[in-house]
């Protein structure tokens, strides 16, 4: 290497290093497969669970500030005339579209979840019907379950639910659902807790070509079983039958009510909420507590405000809200969660909230041209994916919607809908585009790279003086155009 480095050949000079191979796959998965258990599923479920807790708040934070330099430069691409705005913003807030406030540490890292989704296979020790947390997906060559019993973020009744069904499913003559051969009938266990100890479990199982008499028998076994053992702490027990090739946890199969109450309950900001087997709640409650108090004075709400709640669940943050305005709209697929919504508003002695059943897409419209009010504030909480196009476009029309808070679990996801959102007027998208004003991150999952990103929207509006400071046309403006121009490759 000394003899070579820096001969010269054919008018070149050499260079010469150490490569840098790639680790063998092969010694690098016998290297994790001589980890112990604990420590493999650790590092699938909960990735960061040996890095110290404000690292992880700001790798978070610096992941949100990514999204916000992307959504910066697609205004830019997309609305020209925003361009001027964009450019004094990044000066203000360090190259991107607005202010990114501190992130919002949750306020429990360990055992914060409550609701788990346990899968049922041959466990990674060799036991068959083991029941917790796949090492590996199916197409990487590893269908072995580990037990939660060591993770971080499962709680103590959950695990306790998990080893007490673990217990019964091996005692009965019925084999693990197989994703390979499609044979077998257990498939998977959902638990749901909530602070005031209760604690619901829903078991998913395929009848394959047992009998309804077989199933009667097995439902009334599950039955007996968890009413007599006590220290299990189940107090509502549901049934699922799944079809063949059905992915687990599908919302809209049917449950069949086993024992216990219909519902948990769980509070949240004094307030009392009943939960449905496919009800969605957030997964941290104390944490969403820290959520919905910052949406509640992101969104300037008074008592003539009229708020739509898109997606709303159980409806925790319009029900949140709601003696605060004049009255709450709260739209939710789920007709399950939509009967929660109206028990829970009516247990919380509110009579201003009603709540409508369907998709966004084709309720939200309606909804929104039918709203007469001086003040109207949408509050949208969609699923992974964002919210349905058609419902952006519906809320770019309606004009006298002039402040939107969107709430994003995955706001990678939802960048489509933030673009859609700000995009130049067109014949596609009609009415005053909006822009980003605030944003944030709220940490509803220690241990993952996860989190919740807030974002507020206000509606452009040109007659307002400082959007008129800046318009292209105004000759005192030209440095200004200038110095955007040639920094357009920022944009």
């Amino acid at each position: 290497m000394k003899a070579v480095h820096g001969m010269q050949w054919k008018s070149k000079v050499l260079s010469v290093r150490l490569a840098k191979p790639k680790a063998d796959p092969i010694l690098k998965k016998r290297k994790l497969d001589e980890e112990p258990l604990n420590i493999q599923i650790a590092n699938v479920v909960t990735p960061l669970w040996n890095i110290p807790y404000e690292e992880q708040l700001r790798r978070k934070e610096k992941e949100v500030e990514g999204v916000l330099q992307k959504l910066t430069r697609e205004i830019g691409n997309n609305n020209k005339a925003m361009l001027p705005w964009l450019f004094v913003q990044k000066e203000k807030y360090n190259k991107i579209c607005c202010p990114l406030e501190a992130l919002r540490p949750s306020p429990v890292q360990t055992e914060y979840r409550n609701k788990c989704e346990f899968v049922i296979g041959v466990g990674a020790d060799g036991e068959d019907k083991t029941v917790g947390f796949r090492l590996g997906k199916y197409k990487g060559g590893s269908c072995a379950v580990v037990s939660p019993s060591e993770t971080t973020h499962v709680s103590s009744e959950a695990k306790r639910v998990v080893q007490g069904f673990q217990q019964f499913i091996r005692t009965t003559p019925y084999a693990v659902y197989s994703p390979e051969t499609y044979e077998g009938h257990w498939r998977q266990l959902t638990v749901r807790t909530s602070r005031i100890k209760q604690t619901m479990a829903i078991v998913f199982f395929n009848p394959q070509k047992l009998q309804e008499e077989e199933i009667e028998e097995l439902k009334q076994s599950l039955h007996q079983y968890f009413t007599e053992g006590k220290e299990s702490g189940i107090t509502s027990l549901y049934f699922v039958r799944m079809g063949q090739r059905t992915s687990a946890g599908t919302e809209d199969l049917p449950c069949e009510h086993v024992t216990g109450e219909e519902w948990i309950h769980e509070e949240l900001l004094g307030l009392k909420f009943r939960i449905s087997p496919h009800s969605f709640f957030q997964t941290n409650t104390p944490a969403a507590e820290v959520l919905y108090s910052a949406v509640g004075e992101w969104a300037q709400l008074d008592q003539d405000s009229t708020v739509l709640d898109v997606c709303c669940g159980t409806g925790t943050i319009g029900i949140s809200l709601a003696k605060r305005v004049k009255k709450v709209i709260g739209i939710e697929l789920c007709q399950e969660a939509v009967e929660d919504a109206k028990a829970n508003a009516e247990a919380n002695g509110l009579t201003n909230v009603e709540f409508h059943c369907g998709k966004a897409e084709d309720v939200f419209p309606t909804i929104l041209n039918a709203v007469v009010s001086p003040s109207v504030t949408a509050i949208v909480d969609p699923p992974r994916a964002g919210l349905h196009s058609k419902v952006i476009l519906a809320i770019r029309r309606a004009e006298h919607l002039k402040r939107l808070v969107y709430v994003a679990c995955n706001a990678k996801a939802a960048m489509n809908n933030f673009i859609d959102l700000c995009r130049a007027p067109s014949n596609r998208v009609r009415g005053a585009p909006f822009r980003p004003v605030r944003a944030m991150a709220v940490d509803l999952f220690p241990q993952t790279m996860h989190c919740e990103t807030i974002l507020l929207f206000e509606r452009v509006d040109y007659n307002d003086a400082r959007i008129q400071h800046y318009n292209f046309s105004t000759t005192q403006n030209i440095p200004l155009i200038f110095n955007i121009l040639k920094c357009r490759v920022c944009f």
